[in-house]
């Protein structure tokens, strides 16, 4: 299958958007120089520094690349519960010296418009949303302005609404994923064990619900994988946690080394540290504070904040984010144009296998 998006790059290959510093340009323009399409986060920017990134980008690379923007969040947020957890997180400000943060003290929008301005005055190939779909005049001004827009679902109902607002593709993403979950309407009814989808089932059921390409994301870390999810109705497959721990990544060097920390057992959904799910590495904050964190995204983002930075400079991971995937145990330290070349021949070798198999 082929499409405006597919034409972008050489291989099925996109390297996740990961906020928080992981997907510098350094990581983004190694991924499409390499034939693959690289992508920064805007996600807790400013619309300047998402700006110099985009300017840095483009000095880097000719390549076709993309930039993630989180959609608005203005669910209502009970405070009490965010004092609450505020004062349940009280010891561990104690303990690693330092203040927590304000909950509001960054509004909700994460400067939506003014990216928006940006991306829209001075455009680049490609612009995917998490946590929503904009509005169809939004995406139609996008489409004026020669943009492909890129909807994050994690449900049949999502991709119908992201179809029906006009994007170019929806970004399929399963329970597997690292990171934040991107659904358009944070439930915490919908918490725990039976909630979400995973990637193959997810990919066949919104292939039969809508006529979008399709990119799938959750846990992928080999090539035999992306021929999987290409087999279910994916045209192209992107990966996070397998370019968190190359050298171009942002990552911090102990978030990276936690992904094959034998430590490190297993992930889980949390809202400990955010407030809305997101998956990562299970360490000490998880098991103590996870049970126990509001659904008040992006207040408990910014309330732990600087204990996550405090974490990361005493050089103690059971308090930082260690955002992964499923497949964490998988990721290989390999520079970010090889890692592509790598799973572009193993994509390679497990499709002809499958049709020597086949044809048997």
């Amino acid at each position: 299958m082929s499409s405006a998006l597919s034409d972008l790059s050489r291989y099925p290959v996109v390297q996740a958007p990961m906020a928080g510093g992981a997907s510098r340009p350094q990581l983004a323009a190694a991924v499409s120089g390499a034939g693959g399409l690289g992508f920064l986060a805007a996600g807790y920017k400013t619309a300047d520094g998402m700006y110099q990134e985009i300017k840095l980008m483009r000095g880097l690379t000719a390549r076709p690349f993309g930039v993630n923007v989180f959609m608005p969040q203005n669910a209502a947020v009970d405070p009490v519960a965010v004092e609450v957890y505020a004062a349940q997180l009280a010891g561990e400000a104690k303990w690693y010296q330092t203040a927590l943060g304000a909950p509001d003290s960054v509004g909700g929008d994460d400067g939506f418009e003014a990216k928006l301005a940006i991306l829209l005055e001075d455009p680049v190939p490609v612009v995917s949303f998490t946590f929503g779909c904009p509005d169809p005049s939004v995406l139609d001004a996008f489409a004026a302005a020669g943009t492909l827009t890129i909807v994050t679902v994690t449900d049949v109902e999502e991709a119908r609404a992201a179809q029906a607002a006009g994007a170019s593709a929806v970004c399929v993403q399963g329970i597997e994923a690292g990171g934040h979950q991107s659904t358009h309407r944070d439930d915490p009814q919908n918490d725990g064990a039976g909630a979400g989808l995973g990637l193959l089932s997810l990919v066949a059921q919104v292939r039969e619900s809508v006529g979008l390409p399709i990119i799938a994301a959750g846990g992928l870390m080999r090539g035999a994988q992306i021929a999987a999810v290409l087999a279910a109705g994916a045209e192209s497959a992107q990966l996070g946690t397998a370019f968190l721990v190359c050298p171009e990544s942002g990552a911090h060097p102990l978030h990276k080394k936690a992904l094959t920390d034998p430590m490190f057992v297993r992930t889980e959904l949390t809202r400990a540290f955010s407030g809305r799910p997101a998956r990562g590495l299970v360490n000490r904050f998880i098991r103590e504070h996870g049970p126990y964190a509001p659904a008040a995204y992006p207040q408990v983002h910014h309330l732990t904040s600087a204990l996550r930075k405090a974490a990361a400079a005493a050089g103690d991971p059971q308090a930082m984010a260690l955002w992964a995937g499923q497949g964490h145990r998988l990721a290989r330290e390999l520079p970010a144009a090889q890692l592509v070349e790598v799973l572009a021949a193993e994509l390679a070798e497990a499709q002809g296998t499958l049709l020597t198999e086949s044809g048997s």
